[in-house]
């Protein structure tokens, strides 16, 4: 049985597809446009949400690093920044799929810059990042619940009757 972890990797994965189809669907100027939001934009938030990614992803893989050597990751376009997230919810997928229970009790480092070095369990991290991800997707959606697009259905989990058809055609991680 495929475990849990693996499960939220791929409704991750499936989830910011959904939305960078979405996101696609704007125009430019709003997919720039400043708006009342945690970050001020749907570009900034997207970059965010990666740039986060790419630290946190990196620390399960026993990588350590501080947060200021990963970024900033600004991606000017959509297209640039969809190709990378596609390419960090593989590698997400990935570990999730190759973890094991001694893997996710592991313990790894992760530097906190200025507040040191902190370890924290695998578990715990992929728990972390799964829950960013809802976080600022939830931005997202209501961003582009400010613009002609209509947000996209991201808050069932990645069950058969919600699954794009083509899904599986597009992205081979999203199989289960």
């Amino acid at each position: 049985m495929i475990s849990v972890f693996s499960k939220c990797a791929r409704n991750n994965a499936w989830a910011n597809n959904r939305l960078h189809d979405a996101v696609a669907l704007l125009p430019d100027d709003e997919f720039r446009k400043e708006r009342d939001a945690f970050f001020p934009s749907i570009r900034e938030t997207l970059n965010h949400i990666l740039e986060v990614d790419h630290y946190y992803i990196d620390a399960v893989y026993g990588n350590t690093r501080p947060y200021s050597a990963i970024g900033p990751i600004d991606h000017q376009n959509l297209s640039d920044l969809s190709k990378e997230q596609y390419v960090s919810d593989d590698r997400l997928v990935d570990f999730c799929d190759n973890a094991d229970d001694e893997t996710l009790l592991q313990k790894v480092k992760t530097d906190r810059g200025e507040r040191g070095v902190v370890e924290e369990t695998v578990a715990d991290l992929l728990m972390h990042l799964f829950q960013h991800q809802v976080h600022h997707r939830g931005q997202v959606h209501n961003m582009l619940s400010q613009t002609d697009v209509k947000p996209p259905q991201l808050d069932d989990f990645f069950l058969e009757f919600e699954r794009d058809p083509d899904a599986a055609l597009r992205l081979q991680t999203f199989r289960i």
